[in-house]
């Protein structure tokens, strides 16, 4: 089905336009689908107003006139030699493409406009290098993040855990990576963070910033996932996973807490936390936000598959906003109240009969607006202030 699928859209392209259907923004705000395109993850927007789109198999898609127009058209812009290649950034300064996949860094050369990238993708570094513990709980995640800072040259790299709870054999797993463009120098920059999906690069501090996926079975409603500044920790910054959460809490007997990081920002237990990206302070764009949100992070939340009592989903999938202020969330964290820090942008996916959608990607367009990748639905939002 999805090769059929594939075969569609580069023979024709979707041309995919409409409302939200059941989203809702806040007031003053207007959400379209201008692109349609089944298991999109994460998004890089490019300066003419395009976007590139990861995807749960194999395929790298170019999204053109998402900025421009009522509808976007899509089209395969790489086929990887791996699958799930689902993390992408882009070099505006290097003109380079870099895809994460299940067990690699590519890296292209591609210039805005063009249908194809410069060059077959090359890989730069390996990851899940390494076995899997035995008696694992089969809890694998398999995707691989990418951020690129133009500032420092700097790529970096995360890597999900193989398990929901154990002790890494692997020494790429559940860390996040530096390195050079070519992935030299790669040294290690965090550790012990259970599956780290979304990255984002602040643009006016150029911290490292990533959206952390807390374990399961643990007492229901704990551990809260979170966002936290990278960059600001000294040497190799340990998480604690699975041993250590939250505000430095044990939740393994005997287990040392102390040395391990209390994140910045708090979101409910079960929020899955898939892509971030920060607004432009000064954006110069027709769609440009705002000011209440220039300067802040927004966040996708993919939702819970853990349910209530009643059997409803936990935690709902949403687009967050936490709102900064030189470059640390403008409301410290409360731990006992892990909805004090953010807002929901964008709501509405999730009802009393179920789930429309699971947002998953997410972009600042060159004109100022927000992407919105929805793997569930298959589709592209674009949200920006009404005209």
């Amino acid at each position: 089905m999805w090769d059929a699928l594939r075969l569609i859209l580069l023979a024709a392209s979707f041309a995919f336009v409409g409302a939200g259907s059941g989203l809702t923004v806040p007031a003053g705000f207007e959400i379209f689908t201008v692109a349609a395109l089944p298991g999109a993850r994460e998004l890089a927007a490019l300066p003419n107003g395009d976007l590139i789109a990861g995807s749960t198999g194999a395929d790298v898609y170019l999204v053109r006139g998402a900025e421009s127009g009522a509808a976007a058209t899509v089209s395969v812009l790489a086929h990887l030699p791996d699958a799930r290649a689902s993390g992408v950034a882009y070099s505006q300064k290097r003109h380079e493409l870099f895809v994460g996949t299940e067990n690699a860094v590519y890296a292209a050369t591609y210039a805005p406009g063009a249908e194809r990238l410069h060059g077959d993708p090359a890989a730069v570094t390996r990851v899940r290098t390494g076995g899997i513990p035995a008696g694992s709980d089969g809890d694998v995640h398999l995707t691989t993040s990418v951020a690129f800072d133009d500032a420092s040259d700097t790529l970096y790299v995360s890597v999900g855990s193989s398990c929901n709870a154990c002790t890494e054999i692997d020494g790429t797993r559940a860390s996040i990576f530096a390195m050079r463009p070519d992935g030299s120098d790669k040294r290690k920059i965090a550790k012990r963070i259970r599956n780290a999906i979304a990255l984002a690069i602040d643009p006016q501090t150029h911290a490292l910033w990533a959206g952390d996926a807390g374990q399961d079975d643990l007492p229901f409603g704990h551990p809260y996932d979170f966002l936290d500044n990278v960059s600001s920790h000294h040497g190799v910054a340990d998480y604690g996973w699975p041993d250590c959460e939250e505000n430095r809490h044990p939740y393994v007997s005997g287990a040392s807490c102390g040395g391990t990081v209390a994140p910045l920002v708090e979101l409910p237990p079960y929020a899955t936390i898939v892509g971030a990206t920060f607004y432009p302070r000064a954006p110069n764009g027709r769609f440009a936000f705002p000011q209440t949100y220039r300067g802040g992070l927004f966040a996708t939340a993919h939702g819970s598959w853990h349910r209530t009592n009643l059997g409803a989903y936990a935690t709902a999938p949403m687009v967050a906003f936490v709102a900064m202020r030189d470059g640390s969330p403008a409301t410290p964290v409360n731990w006992n109240d892990p909805h004090a820090q953010w807002t929901a942008f964008v709501s509405g996916f999730q009802s009393a009969f179920g789930r429309s959608g699971r947002p998953t990607g997410i972009a600042v367009g060159s004109e100022g607006s927000l992407f919105v990748a929805d793997a569930a639905a298959g589709v592209i939002y674009r949200v920006r202030p009404k005209q």
